[in-house]
């Protein structure tokens, strides 16, 4: 009797062995969405930077949007780059088309006839879904890509929003901060060359006339402005977007930071040199219907400086040059 027990309990225990080896493993547990704050530092004279709640800033993120920003696979034929256009050592521009990248945060008009306007999410969105029409199949497809867009947002399917939001990221950390101009005038640990202070001088009074589109601390007040470049209109600016008569002739202001190293200078790149550009402001302003305003020395043909003070504006203007932000590696290249 005890040896049938005992052989009934033996068979019981095999096939319970061999049904909990039949069991599945459970599965191993996936990579742990866990992003790191990214800590945007912010310089004390430079303007409070919303950041969205929608797309918080993360080193993941902003890893992320370098990587795209410097990757041709963003283009729908993997011709161009971000980069291509946008070049660090000329303030991420390249030409007259191209607006530098800089400060971009603190915008909410972009391109020079104000195509796009809102957040820093929305003109990356135009740029990826209609102006590179970034292919996210390929994205998707990468090597790479899955599982650094689940450590930037917690998914590995990479979308045109999301890859927007990378971008701005990257673009927020592009601040331009740290020239002549700010250590003299906000920081006090330089001072002017003499040329230099009359150059300034002549910038932020109305003898000059500058400061009233590109005062502040960005160097632009992100608006439209029939400058007196022309009198009649081939490209009529700000207009082909609001349907405005009254916005004719009229383009963003640029910022002047860096504005020794963006040449040509306008929208069209007219003017090679920063000396054309002081040039015209001096004596040959052209009036139109819709001239601005602001440009209230345009029947004299401008504000008649001499020939000293139009050098002494050129040189307060290369005060301006940041070379840390066209240097900082933190914006370079990754691969």
């Amino acid at each position: 009797m005890h040896s049938k027990n005992f052989l009934l309990a033996l068979i019981f225990l095999s096939l319970t062995m061999v049904f909990a080896c039949g069991e599945d493993e459970p599965p191993a547990p996936g990579p742990e969405y866990d992003p790191t704050p990214f800590e945007l530092v912010i310089p004390s004279h430079m303007p409070i930077l919303e950041i969205p709640e929608d797309n918080p800033m993360t080193v993941e993120g902003v890893e992320l949007g370098r990587r795209l920003f410097y990757d041709t696979k963003l283009h729908k034929h993997e011709e161009h780059a971000c980069a291509d256009c946008h070049i660090q050592s000329q303030s991420f521009t390249s030409g007259p088309a191209v607006l530098p990248h800089m400060n971009f945060g603190w915008y909410n008009n972009f391109l020079w006839n104000g195509k796009i306007s809102g957040s820093l999410e929305e003109i990356m969105l135009f740029e990826v879904a209609s102006f590179f029409e970034t292919d996210l199949d390929k994205i998707n497809s990468d090597e790479n890509y899955p599982d650094l867009f689940f450590q930037a947002f917690g998914t590995q399917t990479a979308t045109h929003e999301l890859a927007a939001k990378a971008l701005s990221q990257f673009e927020r950390t592009l601040i331009c901060s740290n020239s002549k101009f700010d250590r003299v005038v906000y920081e006090n640990s330089e001072f002017f060359t003499d040329e230099e202070l009359i150059g300034y001088e002549l910038f932020f009074t109305e003898e000059g006339d500058c400061f009233h589109c590109h005062g502040g601390v960005l160097m632009t007040d992100n608006l439209f402005h029939n400058n007196g470049l022309d009198d009649t209109f081939n490209d009529i600016g700000y207009a082909a977007i609001t349907g405005n008569d009254t916005d004719i002739g009229r383009f963003k202001t640029p910022s002047l930071r860096n504005i020794a190293l963006t040449a040509p200078y306008m929208h069209d790149g007219r003017y090679a040199t920063l000396e054309e550009v002081v040039n015209f402001y001096s004596e040959e302003l052209k009036f139109s219907e819709t001239i601005d305003p602001l440009m209230k020395n345009v029947h004299q043909g401008g504000v008649q400086l001499t020939e000293e003070e139009k050098s002494a504006l050129v040189a307060f203007l290369k005060t301006l040059t940041d070379t840390t932000f066209i240097n900082n590696p933190l914006f370079s290249n990754p691969f």
